[in-house]
């Protein structure tokens, strides 16, 4: 417990930086969340389009696919606050030597690495995909129940647990290479293949790649599914957790083999 609250503390303090840091420049910190709301509400406006020429896709209707959206955008913006500029950043910290720095601190070094910078600006987008899935709901005149609620939250954390897993193994590439920064952002801009619903997709190497190996039409579908009543088989939230506990499984034994080829700046 002790532990466990040291790093409690240690987070919180990071995020306290962060913030001071964002307020330092405060018109940047307004432009980042106004631009971040355009290309949302862009998204949007697609699936209205896409809405005004068919009553469903795959039998999600309009609404429930924009609650997929908003979740979408939730997850999405969970991965920019915490993990995607400290995993951008891993090779450059390598590149420069820096890395030394923290491998020497009494803390664990793949947490400190992964949450010494918050993107504080993009915890409005993320309140702004809540109230997307808050706005569908009520226009679905559906009320999930709390044990629907609280499922929802924990499978959310399974899929940013599913995201982060996967940007740290990418990212820990870059002690072979020495750039991953392209690889990272490119898993990045996979997000937006969760934006729609998996039955949408035709079976084949493309769903089944996305679904197992990469699981982006889970991580966003499932936690959604289960909000609007739709989870018709536990089959799926089994294998999210198993998918999720395999990823940061697989990511660890990645960082740890990177880290022995790890040979410092001054090598």
């Amino acid at each position: 417990m002790n532990t466990l609250r040291r790093y409690v503390s240690l987070w919180v303090a990071l995020g306290r930086i962060s913030l001071v840091q964002e307020m330092m420049f405060k018109l940047n910190f307004i432009l980042w969340i106004v631009v971040e709301a355009l290309w949302f509400a862009l998204q949007l406006a697609f699936m209205g389009v896409l809405y005004s020429h068919t009553d469903s896709i795959g039998g999600w209707t309009k609404w429930e696919v924009i609650l997929l959206s908003g979740c979408s955008q939730f997850l999405m913006q969970l991965v920019s606050i915490f993990f995607m500029t400290n995993l951008t950043n891993l090779s450059e910290l390598i590149r420069t030597g820096k890395l030394d720095f923290f491998l020497l601190l009494p803390v664990n070094a793949r947490f400190l690495i992964s949450t010494r910078k918050f993107e504080v600006g993009n915890c409005i987008n993320a309140l702004l995909g809540l109230a997307v899935i808050v706005w569908a709901l009520v226009e679905l005149h559906y009320r999930p129940t709390f044990a629907q609620i609280l499922g929802f939250i924990l499978l959310c954390g399974v899929g940013l647990l599913i995201h982060y897993s996967w940007m740290c193994l990418l990212a820990s590439t870059a002690f072979w290479t020495v750039r991953s920064q392209g690889i990272v952002w490119g898993y990045y801009n996979l997000f937006n293949i969760a934006r729609l619903p998996d039955v949408a997709f035709p079976p084949g190497v493309f769903k089944a790649v996305f679904t197992f190996v990469l699981p982006m039409l889970l991580v966003s579908n499932v936690p959604s599914k289960l909000l609007v009543g739709r989870l018709q088989s536990p089959w799926e939230i089994g294998l999210l957790l198993s998918l999720g506990l395999l990823s940061f499984g697989l990511s660890e034994w990645v960082w740890r083999r990177a880290l022995k080829q790890y040979t410092s700046a001054s090598s």
